[in-house]
């Protein structure tokens, strides 16, 4: 059924309230949306009808967030769902859609490191990571210490001797027919030479996750079993070996204590809760022993207690994962509302039956109360660290609100910045700040196209009136694009959000009055008069706005200014890495343009392999052969022009106050 809206209004939550009746008494999942069509909040209900009313009471009697969520919104849509468990699905797919800034949004307190298996390479290889997941890789933990798992793989790997080198050691070690020392010492069958083969090599890495995905009785006992056979068989070498292996799990096992009895899988979680955020830590329990570990922190949006808390963590915790990252029970401090819709969307992931209860007594209570202490000091810790953070974080946006005399708190800032080499590979980057905190993820950069030469001030101009424009673009084409949803600032053809359609509150840009005039310039020229600018001089700090002769001085000792520093260097970072990054390249391509039988695409296949120049010089022929489509005799000429060039007397450099690469 397509969503039904009701219509919009800045007037207040009563002003786009739905008609009476009108909201359906099905289970359904329901979007509020702000005056610009952009979704703030996402949620589900058994029966539409009775949750959106409660939104639609006296405002004096929500939730502050709530209160502020209903109040920023201009409209309200539902889309009717036939069962609990597609709403909870669609729930989840619509947070992961839009990123709505209202739902609850559990942040790690920390990067939490992997242990990784690369299932999906023909010869897999163990590591130890951080960061996002990957397809065709098997993942352990998380877990607290990337050292303590270190420690843990480099005992097994004595008696699971699989890969742990990296694509390029693996590699050189095929080539020359020779493994590296870990092959020498046992600690890897080297596969790399053909001492396994991969079907003997998978062997080692199927046992090897079974052991640490908690099946390790069945090892001890077989390892235990050669053992005994090999000293009656009077085979003492292979038996003492064995009893090595022996100690080496026995070892490994040691720094996993056991904390259940019953050798259960289980995820424990608890709660740490204050009226305004709420610290989530979870313990990864794998045949009874502590696996993993991890925590989260997050604002509350509502008055809701702890099983609503509860409910929003697993949505966002299990709905998107993987059936073997599922185990059979989850304990948790109190039930969701919906808990057998979980367990059936949980159970339908995993393939078998998930269980979610509360534990009263025994071992899974002692357990979580454990957790639950694990949770609170991580609260403490959280709140302690923040404190200072927002107060300096809003002080600083309030600073810079006054100082510029704006209209509203700057919540969004993009900084723009120009970097060149006398004229030469001329590039612009663009930093967003949101609440005083970087996102990376809306980062860009711009290659100046329409400027010959060293020209800072047309090259800002060039810069603002390409994003600028392209604001104007795609909001026009988002106000005319029209789906079963309303109006959406997404790319009409995939459905994606366009980051781009989002103006600042504030544009700042590195220079001094003439960089500050000619962004200014640019925004007239588009029509836009509704976005501030300053520009921000480096030597002695002074904040410019468009059309003052004097600049605005910030107190040396003032957040704002400490801010607006912060962006600047921020662009000037990023600016410069872009730069440097082009010109290595251009610099590399020069020098290999008189190489006989080196192409445009072998020279790119030879940046992309070594990544800088660098290494190029310090890589040997052999390691330059090892390049696809460079042969010997290629490689040799590579390394010759690349010598030649550096007896030239011409050496690359980088000036550590401002940056750029400069060449002497």
């Amino acid at each position: 059924m397509p969503p039904t809206r009701s219509s919009r209004s800045a007037r207040g939550p009563l002003s786009y309230r739905p008609e009476p009746g009108s909201i359906p008494t099905q289970p359904g999942v329901y979007r509020f949306r702000d005056a610009k069509g952009r979704v703030i909040y996402v949620g589900k209900a058994k029966s539409l009808r009775p949750r959106l009313s409660s939104y639609f009471q006296d405002v004096g009697n929500l939730h502050q967030r709530t209160a502020t969520m209903v109040t920023t919104a201009a409209s309200v849509e539902w889309t009717v769902v036939n069962t609990e468990v597609e709403a909870l699905q669609l729930e989840y797919s619509w947070i992961k859609e839009f990123d709505p800034r209202f739902n609850v949004k559990y942040r790690d307190d920390k990067s939490y490191p992997w242990l990784a298996v690369t299932v999906g390479d023909e010869f897999p290889r163990v590591m130890v990571g951080r960061g996002a997941k990957r397809k065709g890789t098997r993942y352990f933990g998380p877990y607290s210490h990337a050292w303590a798992i270190r420690e843990t793989v480099d005992v097994l790997l004595r008696v699971f001797p699989m890969r742990s080198c990296s694509n390029g050691v693996f590699k050189r070690s095929a080539q020359i027919g020779r493994p590296c020392l870990l092959g020498y010492i046992g600690k890897c069958s080297a596969p790399c030479v053909g001492q396994v083969s991969p079907e003997e090599h998978r062997a080692i890495v199927d046992d090897f996750c079974d052991f640490m995905g908690g099946q390790t009785r069945p090892f001890v006992r077989r390892i235990e079993k050669e053992m005994y056979a090999a000293s009656e068989a009077e085979d003492y070498e292979r038996a003492a070996r064995l009893r090595d292996d022996l100690g080496a799990l026995e070892k490994a096992l040691e720094k996993q204590a056991v904390v259940l009895g019953d050798g259960a899988d289980a995820d424990v979680i608890a709660l740490a809760e204050d009226p305004l955020e709420v610290a989530v830590q979870i313990f990864y329990v794998r045949g009874g022993r502590i696996r993993g570990q991890r925590g989260w922190v997050a604002d509350r949006v509502d008055e809701g207690g702890t099983a609503e808390l509860v409910d929003d963590f697993l949505l966002q915790l299990y709905a998107g994962g993987e059936a073997d990252s599922i185990p059979r029970e989850i304990l948790v401090p109190a039930l969701p509302p919906d808990a057998d819709t979980y367990e059936a969307l949980l159970s339908d992931l995993r393939g078998s039956r998930v269980q979610i209860r509360v534990p009263q007594r025994g071992d899974k209570k002692t357990l979580q109360d454990t957790v639950a202490r694990n949770a609170g000091q991580a609260l403490v810790l959280h709140k302690t660290k923040r404190a200072s953070d927002l107060t300096t974080r809003n002080r600083a946006l309030e600073e810079i609100q006054l100082a510029l005399e704006l209209d509203e708190v700057p919540l969004r800032i993009e900084c723009y910045d120009v970097s060149n080499l006398q004229g030469t590979e001329v590039v612009a980057s663009m930093v967003v700040f949101e609440d005083g905190l970087v996102r990376k993820g809306e980062y860009r950069r711009f290659v100046i196209k329409g400027v010959e030469g060293q020209n800072d001030v047309a090259s800002m101009h060039e810069v603002i009136t390409r994003r600028f424009r392209r604001l104007l673009d795609e909001q026009a084409r988002s106000q005319q694009v029209s789906t079963e949803s309303g109006p959406m600032l997404v790319d009409p053809e995939t459905g994606r959000p366009r980051k781009f359609a989002y103006a600042p509150g504030l544009v700042v840009v590195d220079g001094g009055p003439p960089q500050v005039a000619a962004a200014q310039q640019a925004l007239d020229e588009l029509g836009i008069d509704d976005i501030a600018i300053c520009g921000l001089a480096k030597r002695l700090e002074e904040v410019w706005l468009p059309g003052q002769e004097d600049p605005v001085i910030l107190p040396r000792s003032s957040e704002g200014l400490y801010l607006l520093q912060r962006v600047r260097d921020e662009a000037h970072r990023f600016a410069i890495n872009h730069h440097r990054s082009r010109r290595s390249k251009t610099m590399v391509e020069s020098m290999l343009d008189d190489v006989p039988g080196l192409g445009e695409v072998r020279r790119k296949t030879l940046l992309k392999h070594f990544g800088s120049l660098k290494k190029l010089r310090l890589a040997t022929v052999e390691e330059i052969a090892m390049v696809p489509g460079i042969g010997e005799r290629t490689a040799t000429a590579i390394k010759d022009a690349v010598a030649q060039a550096s007896s030239t007397g011409k050496t690359v450099s980088v000036n550590t106050a401002t940056g750029e690469i400069e060449e002497s």
